[in-house]
């Protein structure tokens, strides 16, 4: 599994099939632990994870790790964290769909060779990669949904928008979080591989 993930990454790392290649600083892979537990799969590399070539390393990547934590998770033991697609759009505009479709062919790879029992999405961006008939984040998240390889897929608030939504009051996004936060580590707790 790390050996064929490893492949995957060095070729990524030399992909110039869309004009990002042009301007990005680092290919973003991934990071976490390869698991066929769980894998969350977000948007795309902001600037810092431009800069060290790792996603959600940036203050949305320390939320992100405040929330497993809560529920005695973490990237370094038990998730495998990639994005929609490898390389950072500019001014983070979202990906356009030709940029998308060019880094397809790494992001199915990754989850072939995993095959993850639970596929966290994370965001609007994901979202609309995986379930693109389903609606916008807000009406989706905290569901689960059938996903490829018998996996289970939640759709899940990115931790950028919870950095810009503090309140932690019933039915807040940050409240809400904790309750998909609850319910998945209650799934992957029944998980045994």
């Amino acid at each position: 599994m790390i050996e064929e993930l490893e492949l995957i990454k060095q070729k990524c790392l030399k992909c110039e099939k869309c004009a990002l290649s042009k301007t990005r600083t680092n290919v973003v892979f991934s990071s976490g632990i390869p698991n066929h537990k769980m894998v969350l799969v977000g948007e795309a590399p902001g600037y810092w994870e431009d800069q060290k070539g790792e996603p959600f390393v940036g203050k949305a990547g320390q939320l992100l790790d405040k929330i497993f934590e809560c529920v005695g998770l973490s990237r370094k033991n038990d998730v495998y964290i990639c994005n929609t697609i490898k390389c950072r759009p500019p001014e983070n505009r979202d990906p356009l769909p030709d940029e998308k479709t060019a880094c397809k062919e790494y992001l199915d790879a990754q989850l072939e060779i995993l095959k993850p029992k639970i596929i966290l999405i994370c965001g609007r961006v994901a979202l609309n990669t995986f379930l693109p008939d389903k609606g916008g984040i807000t009406k989706v998240r905290g569901q689960w949904f059938d996903g490829p390889y018998g996996s289970k897929m939640m759709p899940i608030f990115h931790p950028s928008y919870l950095l810009r939504n503090d309140s932690r009051e019933k039915g807040s996004p940050k409240w809400l979080m904790w309750q998909d936060i609850k319910e998945i580590k209650r799934v992957y707790d029944t998980i045994d591989i």
